[in-house]
């Protein structure tokens, strides 16, 4: 089925001008006690009934895109985080992933909103935005396209260089508000999963809403010494060469960055991190932090 825009379905070229949407709403720094961070080709679902997560969120996305998928029946909402990489087998993910959550659902819709990327000299913020649009345009499921803030309606100027306006949204999966946010905590198992990323994982699904938990699934990554090289190099050799987006990235992106690769030195051999070849599993304690749970 087609997209639709204000019940109306889009036909003929994905013009993506056509169908903007700003995202005004205040920024939103959200705590860690009720939030479920989504890191750079992650995914995660959930339910209202979730007594662990109240938030689902991510942010430091410039080219990447946010999807937040809903079925306003049940409540099931999936976010997502994604950089292009994969975009047409993605969607499907992250389709199942709501649809699965909501069979016992006997009315509601699916509503989907997109926030990221802005005008970037290679155009890769258009590209992922059109191929975003296409792939949930080619769902079996009727979609409804509530919010599209992305590319040139996330774009702002500063000083002669274009940036996004949001780079991170939450959303509250008990009301299935979407708002522009900030994080300072990206965890659990931050080092492992941005690792995972850097080293060319796909797409992850990393919350099992059943159980409540944290998922961080086995993963695997060649040792490589040589890039003890980038920790010695200048912030700007760093944004030219390991970011689509050098003059809109945050601040902290360099040492991120070089955090990651610290850790990748300090574990050559991902084997070790997964012991046994099973996945580092995290639940939520009475006092609100994501606790390792220990497997028997």
């Amino acid at each position: 089925m087609p997209l639709l825009v204000q019940n109306k379905r889009i036909v003929g070229p994905l013009l993506v001008r056509l169908f903007l949407t700003d995202l005004s709403k205040s920024l939103v720094t959200v705590e860690p006690k009720c939030l479920l961070y989504v890191q750079q080709r992650e995914f995660a679902a959930t339910t209202p009934a979730d007594h662990s997560v109240s938030v689902i969120g991510s942010g430091d996305a410039t080219t990447c895109h946010l999807v937040v998928l809903r079925h306003t029946g049940s409540g099931a909402t999936c976010l997502a985080h994604c950089d292009g990489s994969s975009t047409w087998t993605e969607v499907p993910l992250l389709v199942n992933a709501v649809t699965s959550l909501s069979h016992h659902a006997k009315e509601g819709r699916l509503e989907l909103h997109l926030v990221g990327g802005f005008v970037d000299d290679a155009y890769t913020s258009h590209k992922l935005s059109l191929n975003i649009l296409a792939a949930f345009q080619k769902q079996k499921e009727e979609i409804h396209l509530e919010t599209c803030c992305i590319t040139d309606m996330n774009d702002i100027v500063t000083d002669g260089i274009h940036r996004p306006v949001v780079y991170g949204i939450g959303v509250n999966i008990k009301t299935g508000e979407v708002f522009p946010a900030s994080f300072p905590y990206r965890g659990p198992a931050e080092d492992v999963r941005s690792a995972r990323t850097f080293t060319g994982g796909q797409m992850t699904e990393v919350y099992d809403s059943s159980k409540e938990q944290v998922r961080v699934s086995p993963c695997r990554w060649a040792p490589n010494r040589d890039i003890a090289f980038w920790l010695a190099a200048d912030d700007d050799t760093i944004l030219q060469y390991l970011s689509t987006s050098p003059y809109a990235e945050p601040p902290h992106f360099v040492n991120q960055i070089k955090s990651t690769i610290r850790f990748l030195l300090d574990h050559p051999n991902a084997d070790m991190l997964f012991p046994g070849g099973q996945p580092l599993l995290f639940h939520r304690t009475e006092q609100g932090e994501w606790e390792r749970v220990s497997l028997p």
